[in-house]
């Protein structure tokens, strides 16, 4: 056995951020809303936006941001109403599809996580390409 043999190979660990998680399942579910600025979070005037779509992103408006300069800076701004059951549900559905590749799965909230790759279920080769897929975007949905 060589020295080679005994070494361990490299962990391989993929983040997955869900990037607009909430705006996103609310454009998947209301197809109408796609290709429209929408916030999810409160419209009141002490609310804050949670998520943006990338249509509102374009005119400045961002988590975190009060609701108020969200509408000022995007006047046809659609504002949501959270519904974090749904969002924690599609969450479970996207963790039930990380399981299929690894155990060893590190939530930070519903919309990212880390996974330990380096040994897979499927045995396929996913982290072998994980360079390749950080210069991957957001695919518009369809």
């Amino acid at each position: 056995m060589t020295g080679e043999d005994n070494r361990e190979r490299p962990r391989k660990i993929v983040h997955v951020d869900m990037d607009a998680f909430y705006a996103s399942v609310e454009q998947r579910d209301n197809p109408e809303l796609r290709g429209q600025p929408v916030a999810v979070g409160s419209p009141a005037a002490r609310g804050v936006v949670a998520a943006a779509s990338y249509e509102a992103r374009a005119f400045g408006v961002h988590s975190a941001m009060p609701s108020v300069t969200a509408q000022r800076k995007c006047p046809d701004l659609i504002s949501i109403k959270p519904r974090f059951d749904v969002y924690k549900a599609v969450s479970f559905q996207i963790r039930a599809i990380f399981a299929e590749y690894t155990r060893m799965i590190e939530s930070l909230s519903l919309d990212e996580a880390y996974l330990d790759v380096t040994t897979n279920l499927k045995g396929m080769e996913i982290a072998d390409h994980a360079e390749e897929w950080s210069c991957l975007r957001r695919a518009p949905a369809r």
